[in-house]
């Protein structure tokens, strides 16, 4: 019997206990497992390798996006990484957004830079870009939509469908929406990473990563190579992480919510300058979202019409936005991209990319919609003070 997301968030390792019946799996912190006779190790042996608190979270994983396999990471990063280790080699060219998040953009250019592997950023709404980019036999495409943190929308389908005429595997970076809003894997995607820290744990009290494989045979090399340079994730992060996962569907609801009303409110502030937000008919790829995407998610970017002192004044001034990286939790986060989340991109990078040094990204919480638009509200008369 197949069931629902929701279902599934719910009910992943739930009453597996058998010596005690617990609903709630345990916690195993062991690292180490006994051999039941010399040369006869049982089913895990070293919890690098394979521990059962995270086996449970990986296949929740691997069920909520579609795939047949999924390793649970130390941190978005890591996961992003592990893909890098295992499908690239020297000389191989990867294929990223242009405006990815920073994190991803520091670590291709850095490695770039030693020769591990070659990439190449462009804007993977321009069509033509695009093309042109995969004619020279990319290896890998990564996709990230929507964007970190403009949140621009580009056709999975599409992409994937050219990348594998070119030869390419693709991978989805599906952070921002997580598998309650978007399932790349059934786009056509190879692989879909997450920073799990975010959305899918939803409390902000982890760091986690994951990589899904559409096929078996990917997921067993992912484990491998996982467990061969140290990046699988620990047990008790395993736990908070499926604790986290139970919630995702309630949680997204209420965060789409919230975001919606925000926006409504932000379109009407004169001080904002432009507003980015996939809900938007005008915002860069609507249409497709409409179409890829079961909802419009709660992360939204905005430009403050200021100085830096006009955007002190603001950050100064919101109390229930909390000024700190990172997104999807339940609490409302706010975040200054160049300064921030982007300042391992070079400010030319960032230019061109279309990151201004006004832009401010929100990560919508479950708080009370009508406490968060006051707390705005507040913030912008505080700003347009003189």
């Amino acid at each position: 019997m197949t069931h629902k997301q929701a279902t599934i968030a719910v009910r992943s390792g739930l009453n597996n206990d058998e010596q005690f019946g617990c609903v709630v799996p345990p916690i195993t912190l062991s690292s180490t497992y006994n051999f039941t006779d010399f040369n006869q190790p049982r089913a895990h042996d070293y919890s690098r390798r394979g521990n059962p608190t995270r086996d449970m979270v990986q296949r929740a994983l691997a069920e909520l996006e579609g795939g047949a396999g999924a390793v649970m990471t130390s941190s978005g990063m890591s996961a992003i990484h592990l893909v890098c280790t295992v499908f690239l080699q020297p000389g191989d060219l990867l294929l990223a957004p242009h405006d990815c998040y920073g994190g991803s953009y520091r670590l291709f250019d850095s490695l770039s830079k030693r020769g591990a592997y070659r990439v190449k950023f462009i804007d993977q709404g321009d069509e033509q870009a695009l093309q042109a980019a995969l004619a020279e036999k990319p290896k890998l495409v990564l996709i990230e939509t929507p964007s970190n943190p403009l949140l621009r929308v580009v056709d999975i389908a599409a992409i994937c469908q050219a990348a594998h005429q070119a030869g390419a595997l693709c991978v989805v970076d599906n952070t921002f929406m997580s598998p309650a809003l978007q399932q790349p894997l059934l786009l056509g995607a190879d692989l879909v990473v997450h920073s799990c820290t975010k959305y899918l744990n939803g409390h902000s009290d982890v760091v986690a990563g994951t990589v899904i494989s559409k096929d078996a045979e990917t997921a067993t090399e992912l484990a491998w190579w996982a467990n061969n340079i140290g990046v699988t994730g620990a047990a008790f992060d395993s736990y908070l992480l499926l604790r986290g996962i139970r919630t995702l569907n309630p949680r997204i609801r209420q965060q789409q919510s919230n975001a919606e009303a925000i926006v409504a409110y932000l379109q009407q502030q004169p001080l904002v300058k432009k507003l980015y937000y996939p809900g938007l008919p005008e915002n860069q790829g609507h249409e497709i979202a409409c179409r890829q995407q079961k909802g419009f998610g709660a992360m939204l970017s905005f430009e403050l019409d200021g100085d830096e002192a006009t955007l002190r004044r603001f950050l100064s001034n919101l109390d229930l936005f909390t000024l700190a990286e990172s997104l999807g939790g339940v609490e409302s986060l706010i975040s200054h991209a160049a300064t921030m989340t982007h300042a391992g991109m070079a400010a030319e990078a960032r230019a061109a990319a279309g990151i201004s040094e006004t832009l401010l990204r929100i990560s919508v919480g479950i708080e009370d919609s009508e406490d968060l638009i006051a707390s705005l509200e507040h913030a912008f008369q505080s700003a347009a003070k003189r």
